[in-house]
């Protein structure tokens, strides 16, 4: 049984110097590589001019993510992506992508002195960011007539449920993301409207 895990609640930013760099760091919740590319990419948009954007991710639960990675981004390797993912796992929070922009001071840092850098960066935002808890959610396919949409949807907004998607045809057939504790709820919902349904292995 997949257990809830803490995740970023948003976006955040702060930014700290050390010796005229400038290391601003960003957190935001990603759910895939495609969230993390998507992010980067307008990170590398909002600050063309940084010489460094460094980061790492960290999706599923803390402890067995399903997925993690890093780029030291042209940093010395080890000195930038590395303490920013040590940073995240030791804050226990999974669905989190951590990057740092760095702009030049014309001091360097040494190797050492970049690591205390990204990391301090990486915990100036992660120790500030809202935490919310993930609640692992199940895959349900719907059939129904047409009456039933709107209750489906306002079943959905009540209970934290996503509707995926909707197909129309002769009926309508919904894909729902149905969180794990209202299962048995969302079954419940479905034979008092007589909707037809089952859940994705």
């Amino acid at each position: 049984m997949k257990k809830d895990y803490p995740v970023p609640a948003g976006y955040l930013e702060r930014e700290t110097e050390v010796k005229k760099s400038r290391f601003i760091a960003r957190v935001v919740p990603v759910a895939d590589r495609e969230g993390v590319k998507d992010w980067v990419e307008k990170a590398h948009q909002d600050h063309p001019d940084a010489r460094h954007i460094c980061w790492a991710y960290q999706i599923g639960r803390p402890g067995s993510a399903a997925e993690a990675g890093m780029n030291d981004d042209g940093e010395p390797s080890g000195t930038a992506g590395k303490p920013i993912l040590s940073v995240i796992q030791h804050k226990d929070m999974g669905d989190v992508l951590v990057m740092v922009i760095r702009y030049f001071g014309g001091i360097k840092l040494g190797a050492g002195g970049l690591v205390r850098a990204y990391a301090g960066a990486a915990e100036s935002v992660l120790s500030e960011v809202d935490r919310v808890f993930h609640k692992p959610l199940n895959p349900a396919n719907v059939t129904m007539g047409f009456a039933g949409e709107q209750p489906l949807r306002h079943w959905c907004d009540v209970h934290g449920a996503e509707l995926d998607s909707v197909n129309y045809g002769v009926d309508v057939s919904a894909r729902v993301l149905v969180p794990e504790d209202h299962a048995e709820a969302f079954c419940a919902f479905c034979d008092a409207h007589k909707m037809d349904y089952s859940f994705e292995k």
